[in-house]
């Protein structure tokens, strides 16, 4: 309930709030299917500057990239999963290789920054949520279970890769690195956007009984705040990634990115 916010569902049922949890966690594979479509491009991308170099490093890179292509498999098995046991309709339009192909048009050092906070959110995910609920499916905490224990690895690479970028850009181009991480999240909001207002109709469609007009937007909106909870907020306010962020960019550059943040509660 805490990963769902299924208390900002104040106008349904604990049996809704169920359905509505089970609906955000085939959304959640699917969100996570699609970020480590961009993620294992940009890993690939990197090694390439360890192939005559640091071994072990390119060894720990081609390494992250191969568990990136096991979790696309996986997730995509779970969303196949989900689908066999909830009613027909739910929609997932989102195409992972045109916002792959979007992604990877910002610089390395915005992409690092977004793909450092969703590894870090994973962890608080993992640890907060999903490992102390008892009445979540056994699968499904075994799946993230293991998912979060490669995941914890691969933000210490992020980290790492993230601060040998910073280390050669000029001051200029770390500020347009800033207005470009920014970029990315108010693109992933969008995403979020679409994907909210689609499983609250999905919702409606199939929960049962009349959603009505009064009540249909406050349930899109309680999937948006979870939505930007799950995706956005949870990792920018991890402690790790707040330090990382902080030790990179000047004090007018983290107000930036906190105003840009601010219109997403």
């Amino acid at each position: 309930d805490s990963l769902s916010l299924a208390d900002a569902f104040t106008t349904l049922s604990a049996g809704e709030k169920r359905f509505v949890s089970q609906i955000q966690g085939r959304t959640y594979a699917n969100i996570f299917g699609l970020v480590e479509r961009f993620i294992n491009a940009k890993v690939l991308e990197l090694s390439h500057d360890h192939w005559f170099g640091d071994q072990v490093a390119l060894e720990a890179l081609v390494r992250f990239s191969d568990e990136e292509l096991k979790h696309q498999a996986l997730f995509r098995r779970i969303d196949a999963m989900i689908g066999d046991v909830l009613p027909g309709g739910y929609r997932f339009d989102i195409d992972p290789n045109d916002v792959a192909r979007a992604v990877l048009g910002k610089s390395t050092w915005a992409v690092l920054g977004l793909t450092l906070d969703i590894e870090l959110f994973t962890q608080l995910h993992y640890r907060q949520s999903i490992a102390p609920d008892a009445e979540l499916s056994e699968l499904f905490k075994d799946v993230f279970l293991y998912h979060w224990r490669e995941e914890s690895q691969h933000a210490i690479l992020d980290e790492l890769e993230w601060a040998r970028d910073d280390a050669g850009l000029t001051a200029e181009q770390r500020d347009r690195g800033v207005d470009e991480l920014i970029e990315l999240v108010a693109a992933v909001d969008g995403i979020l956007k679409i994907q909210a207002k689609a499983d609250a109709t999905y919702f409606a469609a199939t929960c049962g009984r009349d959603v009505g007009e009064a009540e249909a937007p406050m349930v899109e909106a309680a999937f948006l705040k979870a939505y930007r909870w799950q995706y956005i907020n949870s990792g920018v306010q991890h402690p790790q990634f707040s330090k990382v962020l902080s030790s990179l960019i000047t004090e007018k550059q983290g107000q930036r990115i906190q105003a840009a943040l601010a219109a997403l509660q």
